[in-house]
């Protein structure tokens, strides 16, 4: 356990040593402690640093001060630190080479509890995340939500793939931890302001962050907090992204770290999926073929027979006796039309089932009503995940 002075120094440190964490770190180590560093004399750090370093000038005891006033300031707040080299700071972020010196942290569970999941999975992607995305986004957490460990999920709380899985995260029961690209007292985008509030109450979630409080969300915030992402798991899933992006940055980073990377395959000339088909096809990344093998791939044990439910079974558990066997028989088949072809138009499934298209549109109305499928604004069927668990 660090001391307050520790704290404090460390935290000073992570303030002036943001975009360079290697050389905070570094010195840190060198000299055995952060409030050392606060001990040297402009030539020490000179010898230290280099002549010419920006970091001499800014390494003084006002620094401290500040940090002090900062850490009290955000104690009120129900904010807490937690400095590089402390037992509560987690272990596989403190693995990487440029991990940060301190992280602010939002949530109601004890820090050190937050990091007792050794198997977290990142899930990352695009913004503009496709049903394609959501639908196998949603199958992938379900999934590790049925295994023995119950990795937490960690992602960037950004709209999209992040979004997605910290909501999946929390719907299957699983801990989420959402890496913040602005300063713990914010929260972008604001329209997930709600949602995070109700992460940090929710045991084993936290909202965690190495900005300061005050800091804005600009561009270069999202492309350093993506290490954080990648540092905190054991592995990273790739669910869409275009050749550039958030998304394959994080990804390039996890695999930087020697850490399990994995991609969702798609189609060739969907720009969504270009960004994952170039790490399958650059070795970099295992594709995604199937959940189990994922589960299996990743290392988890799961506790439930991955098998295809039957759809006549499942259909004839939420109906019983109140619709005809006939009907459900129909159901069923309308069921299995859009597992085996997803966005499948409510037209199309009338031409595939011989069925008039009233008679579809009322099965498929009364399918998605009661769950198990989504239909879009251009009729487009897919199935729900979490009723199809």
């Amino acid at each position: 356990m660090k001391t307050n002075e520790e704290k404090t120094c460390l935290c000073a440190l992570g303030k002036i040593f943001g975009f360079e964490p290697k050389t905070g770190t570094a010195l840190v180590d060198h000299l055995g402690s952060a409030s050392e560093v606060f001990k040297l004399g402009k030539s020490e750090l000179e010898e230290l640093l280099g002549p010419h370093s920006r970091y001499t000038s800014l390494i003084r005891k006002s620094a401290v001060y500040d940090a002090a006033d900062e850490l009290e300031m955000l104690s009120r707040q129900g904010i807490g630190f937690v400095g590089w080299g402390e037992d509560e700071y987690p272990r596989l972020l403190a693995e990487c080479p440029d991990a940060p010196l301190g992280l602010y942290i939002r949530s109601s569970t004890p820090y050190s509890q937050l990091w007792e999941t050794e198997g977290s999975v990142s899930i990352v992607g695009t913004r503009d995340i496709s049903s394609y995305g959501k639908e196998w986004c949603g199958r992938i957490v379900n999934a590790l939500a049925e295994t023995e460990e119950r990795p937490a999920i960690v992602s960037g709380l950004a709209l999209g793939t992040d979004i997605c899985a910290h909501k999946a995260a929390v719907e299957a029961g699983l801990p989420t931890i959402a890496v913040m690209a602005t300063g713990a007292d914010s929260i972008y985008p604001y329209r997930h302001r709600d949602f995070a509030d109700r992460i940090c109450s929710i045991p084993g979630c936290a909202l965690v962050t190495d900005y300061p409080p005050g800091t804005p969300p600009l561009p270069i915030h999202f492309l350093r907090r993506n290490r954080i992402i990648a540092g905190l798991s054991n592995a990273t899933i790739l669910v869409e992204s275009k050749i550039k992006g958030g998304g394959m940055m994080t990804a390039r980073l996890a695999f930087s770290y020697d850490r399990d990377l994995y991609a969702l395959p798609g189609r060739v000339d969907d720009l969504r999926s270009q960004g994952c088909n170039s790490l399958i096809h650059s070795r970099m990344a295992e594709a995604i073929y199937s959940v189990p093998e994922l589960i299996e791939s990743i290392g988890l044990k799961s506790l439930k027979d991955t098998g295809s439910e039957d759809p006549l079974k499942a259909l004839d558990s939420t109906y019983g006796d109140s619709v005809s066997p006939d009907r459900i028989s129909q159901m069923a088949t309308i069921l299995t039309l859009i597992k085996n072809r997803r966005n499948i138009t409510v037209e199309e499934l009338a031409e595939a089932t011989s069925l008039s298209y009233s008679r579809t549109r009322d099965l498929t109305s009364l399918l998605e009503i009661d769950g198990f499928i989504c239909i879009d604004l251009l009729q487009r069927c897919c199935i729900n995940v979490r009723k199809n668990r």
